[in-house]
């Protein structure tokens, strides 16, 4: 297929890479030229704006930062898409403006797909995405061979806005796990026990889990070098959060996990790993140990 990509950071260009390789015929634009180097020295062809990838591409992949930036790109490739071409944006934004977006497109006959992603840098790099999808069920065998190369869990959520609602479960479940890592660091830490240790006995357990062993595991050695960077997560939580305000969903524990993620970007800390969720709970022993002293 003639396939095109925008978006071509630490997930976006892995992901096009991969469609280069399984044969389809790619079209990159990116605002920083020189991240679609590597994609152009493999075969790709460099396109001088999104209306031109468009124009050139059956399908076009988006995948950017926030909803605005998704919602300023569909006005442009709605210069170049042609009736029955789709977009496909797997970057995490509200399921109302990926509702917004399709019914934008449905006026000229075009095709609009939110298909979030979740598996990360490494994910992306080795193909193993998890991809939620809402669209058009009519729409899964122009789709089906695109995921087949990019993830390894492919599921049809619903209609449009759904793929993100599912994300936003996902980042709610999976935030929260990195929460209970760093109360769980901070709690050995108190007692005067190692949490290395804690971690690995805990992980031969039924609290074993991916987050205890990556998050959890930069926890234990102080490592709060951007894996995920804690600003992304915050982003998503305000999503969601602003998701559950609109339907009146009473979501008590993601309610703190969002404070706790506020109080990681008061200190400056949004471009760490989010298992920086750990010194925001020393910060707050040491406020809440000045008090004390005072």
């Amino acid at each position: 297929m003639n396939i095109g990509f925008i978006g071509l950071g630490t997930m976006g260009a892995p992901m096009a890479g991969h469609l280069l390789q399984a044969g389809h015929a790619l079209h990159v634009w990116s605002r920083r030229a020189a991240s679609a180097d590597s994609l152009l020295a493999q075969g790709a062809t460099w396109c001088a704006s999104p209306a031109v990838v468009a124009a050139a591409s059956e399908i076009v992949c988006t995948n950017v930062t926030a909803s605005a930036d998704v919602e300023g790109l569909a006005a442009l490739l709605l210069e170049g898409l042609a009736p029955g071409a789709i977009h496909v944006d797997f970057s995490t934004i509200a399921p109302s403006a990926a509702r917004r977006t399709a019914a934008l497109y449905a006026m000229r006959g075009i095709e609009f797909v939110d298909a979030p992603v979740s598996g990360g840098g490494n994910g992306a790099q080795n193909a193993t995405l998890a991809i939620m999808w809402g669209g058009k069920s009519a729409l899964a065998p122009r789709l089906e061979p695109l995921f087949a190369v990019l993830g390894k869990t492919v599921v049809r959520v619903g209609e449009v806005g759904a793929g993100q609602v599912a994300k936003a479960c996902n980042q709610m479940v999976m935030v929260a796990a990195i929460e209970a890592c760093a109360e769980a660091a901070r709690l050995a830490k108190g007692a005067g026990v190692d949490f290395a240790k804690v971690r690995t006995a805990m992980l031969g357990g039924s609290a074993g889990s991916r987050v205890l062993d990556v998050f959890g595991g930069r926890m234990a050695t102080r490592d709060f070098a951007a894996g995920v960077e804690a600003r992304l997560h915050h982003k998503d939580y305000a999503l969601l959060m602003d998701e559950a305000t609109r339907i009146g969903a009473p979501l008590p524990v993601s309610a703190a996990v969002w404070q706790q993620l506020n109080a990681l970007m008061a200190k400056g800390w949004g471009r760490q790993d989010t298992s920086s969720l750990f010194s925001v709970l020393e910060v707050l022993e040491g406020v809440a140990g000045g008090l004390a002293g005072g």
